[in-house]
C-alpha cells in the first residue's frame, strides 16, 4: 500500500459517506443478507420483464400456428405446433438481443470503473449491467456465436468494437468497459472481464485491446489490462490485472514445449 493512502475497511458496518448515499451504504453493510435479497428482487423483476417482452412475439406466433392448424390431423397439427415453439425460441432470442440493450440504456446509471467493497453504491450499476448481459449470454447468445449478431449485441451494450472483429466466445463480462480495435480475433471460450477481486475489494477497470490482436482459444483477459497492436495471447494464457502487453508481442512457445513455428489457433 502506498504511503499516505488510507485503506478502506470493506468489512465495516458503517459507510464513510454522508447524506442519503451514506445511509443506503450503511444499510447495505449492516444488513448484508437482507440488503442482498432486497437488491436482487428488482433485478429479478427487471429480468422477468425484459425476458417476457422478448418472449411475447414468439408466443403470438405459436398461438397463430396452433389456431390455423387446429383442424389438421393430429400428426400434422402437433408437428406444426412443435416447429412453431422452437421457432418462437429463436424469435425470443433475436428480440432479446435488442430489448436487453434498450433496458441497459434506459437505466438511470452506468457501470463505471471503481475500487471498493461489494456492498457499496458503486457496485449496484456494475451488478445490474452484468445481470442484463448474462440474461442474453446464458439463454441465447451461444446459438449466434460466431455470427455478426454476437458483436452487434456487445456494441449495443456499450462495448467499443472496431472493424473486422471476430468474437468467438460468449464469456464476456462488463462489455461497457471493454474496447476492441480493428481486425481482432477472439478465440473460442476465451474469457474477457473488466473486473477482479483483491484483498477484499472489487476492482472494476477497463480493458483495451489494440488493432490486429489475436486472443487464443480459452485465454483469459482480466480487468485493467491493455494489449498493444498486433500482440498475440496464446491459448489458455492468463493475462493478469494491470498487465500491459507491448505491441507485436508473441508468446514464447518454446517454454511450453510447443513448436515455435506453430500457428496460434483462435478460431476453434
Amino acid at each position: 500500500m502506498l504511503p499516505g493512502i488510507k485503506r478502506e475497511d470493506t468489512e465495516a458496518k458503517t459507510s464513510g459517506r454522508g447524506g442519503i448515499a451514506g445511509k443506503v451504504e450503511t444499510f447495505l453493510r449492516r444488513f448484508r443478507m437482507l440488503s442482498y435479497i432486497l437488491a436482487l428482487t428488482p433485478i429479478y423483476l427487471l429480468g422477468i420483464s425484459v425476458m417476457g417482452i422478448a418472449a411475447a412475439p414468439g408466443i403470438w406466433f405459436v398461438s397463430q400456428v396452433f389456431g390455423l392448424t387446429l383442424s389438421w390431423s393430429p400428426v400434422w397439427h402437433f408437428t406444426a405446433t412443435g416447429i412453431s415453439i422452437v421457432a418462437a425460441y429463436f424469435i425470443y432470442g433475436f428480440t432479446l438481443i435488442f430489448v436487453i440493450p434498450l433496458a441497459n440504456f434506459l437505466m438511470p446509471f452506468r457501470a463505471k470503473p471503481f475500487r471498493g467493497g461489494y456492498y457499496s453504491i458503486e457496485s449496484i450499476p456494475w451488478y445490474i449491467h452484468n445481470a442484463l448481459t448474462y440474461i442474453v449470454r446464458y439463454t441465447f447468445l451461444e446459438f449466434v456465436t460466431p455470427t455478426p449478431f454476437n458483436p452487434l449485441f456487445y456494441r449495443l451494450m456499450g462495448m467499443k468494437i472496431g472493424k473486422g472483429v471476430h468474437i468467438n466466445t460468449t464469456n464476456i463480462s462488463d462489455p461497457a468497459l471493454i474496447e476492441i480495435g480493428d481486425k481482432v480475433t477472439i478465440g473460442g471460450s476465451a474469457h474477457i472481464l473488466a473486473h477482479y477481486s483483491s484483498g477484499g475489494y472489487v476492482i472494476v477497470a477497463p480493458v483495451k485491446i489494440g488493432n490486429g490482436v489475436t486472443i487464443g482459444l480459452k485465454a483469459t483477459i482480466m480487468g485493467d489490462v491493455e494489449i498493444g497492436d498486433g500482440a498475440v495471447i496464446a491459448p489458455h494464457e492468463v493475462v493478469f490485472p494491470k498487465s500491459r502487453i507491448p505491441a507485436g508481442r508473441k508468446p514464447d512457445l518454446g517454454k511450453t514445449g510447443m513448436d515455435k513455428e506453430a500457428p496460434i489457433y483462435a478460431d476453434m
